[in-house]
């Protein structure tokens, strides 16, 4: 092997190192496939999570290591879903609502913390006053998560808490939104989004402007 083909094979065994390091470590890429987080984040917005302090994993494996941050009460968080042991759903992302130790207790749509009304200012919509659901105690280690979206959020109330070493990050700001149909970014749909991200530079009117560099 020559000097030149050799030099090649360094520099790309750098960049490939390089992209594992912060894929694994520091920031990773999420589209958001649903509504229930509405209107914090929309079907179709593209998202920066920082890793950073939370977990650290090796690209494309299940490997996965939980750092040293906690979430914090209200802060938004992607995680893996608690509730499929073959890696099979797609990570999601919620509000954290209860930290471990918490009793939640929602009555009429209004949430309670140990007794005391969280205030929900995110909300898109008034309580619903048909939601009542709990209380829940929640466990050492683990989260109750909840989607801004109550209405249409599948999340703690339903399959219950989130263990530590499922968090992965927390949105740091959209790089990207369009304005699609929520079948698109189903996983696996590769034509979907491709047809998609070319309609989107056809009619550059799809893409939500406003939306993008946006900070949480």
């Amino acid at each position: 092997m020559n000097d030149r083909v050799w030099r090649e094979v360094v520099s790309w065994f750098w960049v490939i190192l390089i992209f594992f390091f912060v894929e694994g470590t520091l920031v990773q890429a999420r589209v958001i496939p649903s509504g229930s987080m509405e209107n914090t984040v929309l079907i179709g917005d593209h998202l920066i999570l920082s890793r950073m302090g939370y977990d650290a994993g090796v690209p494309f494996t299940g490997w996965q290591v939980p750092l040293w941050r906690q979430p914090k009460r209200q802060e938004i968080m992607a995680f893996r879903a608690p509730f499929f042991e073959d890696g099979g759903y797609p990570d999601l992302i919620k509000r954290t609502i209860g930290l471990p130790g918490d009793t939640i207790q929602i009555k009429e749509g209004v949430v309670y913390i140990n007794g005391q009304v969280l205030s929900e200012p995110y909300r898109p919509d008034p309580p619903n006053p048909m939601d009542n659901s709990g209380p829940f105690v929640v466990p050492a280690g683990n989260y109750f998560m909840l989607g801004d979206n109550r209405e249409n959020s599948y999340d703690s109330r339903y399959w219950g808490f989130v263990p530590r070493q499922n968090m992965i990050g927390t949105p740091v700001f959209i790089y990207m939104s369009i304005d699609a149909p929520e079948e698109v970014w189903d996983p696996g749909n590769l034509s979907g989004r491709f047809e998609t991200y070319l309609s989107a530079v056809i009619h550059p009117s799809e893409i939500r402007w406003k939306r993008l560099f946006h900070t949480f």
